[in-house]
């Protein structure tokens, strides 16, 4: 996919929300939350504590928080999807890696559960091997050990 692909309005569209995410996280926009309040709670006595002056701050807070979690979960996918390309790029790129994890983040559930399971064979294969610097996949690894087995029975 090509990033200069995208519409004009895609464009805007992740521009605008990259922006207020930025900001959201920044000094300045808790200082200027906190303002609000903070004129909010100063204003009290003038409408009296009121219905409509508890109101004001319930419906206001309810909306910014409502937008926010859609900008951050807009945020959380692109720095998940980012942070999946840089890894599958490793794996790729790294000679002895196992391909089948490229795009592991797609894998169904149950899936997912029997990799963990090799891994965590792989896990207790490697505290059984004295050599802590020494890695495998789990093919290798299940055959280094089987091979050490072997010797050790000899």
């Amino acid at each position: 996919m090509n990033p200069s692909s995208t519409s004009a309005s895609d464009s805007f569209f992740g521009r605008l929300a990259g922006s207020i995410t930025k900001f959201s996280g920044s000094t300045a926009a808790f200082m200027l939350a906190a303002g609000v309040v903070a004129v909010w709670a100063l204003t009290g006595p003038l409408f009296h504590y009121s219905e409509t002056w508890q109101l004001v701050i319930n419906t206001g807070t309810t909306i910014v928080t409502f937008l926010m979690v859609f900008l951050i979960q807009r945020a959380q996918n692109k720095d998940s999807l980012v942070l999946h390309l840089k890894l599958n790029e490793l794996i790729a790129a790294t000679k002895g890696a196992s391909n089948r994890l490229i795009n592991a983040q797609d894998f169904t559930e149950d899936e997912i559960r029997v990799l963990h399971d090799f891994y965590c064979a792989l896990t207790e294969l490697a505290k059984k091997d004295s050599d802590l610097g020494q890695t495998h996949s789990v093919e290798e690894a299940e055959g280094n050990h089987n091979e050490k087995l072997a010797a050790q029975a000899k």
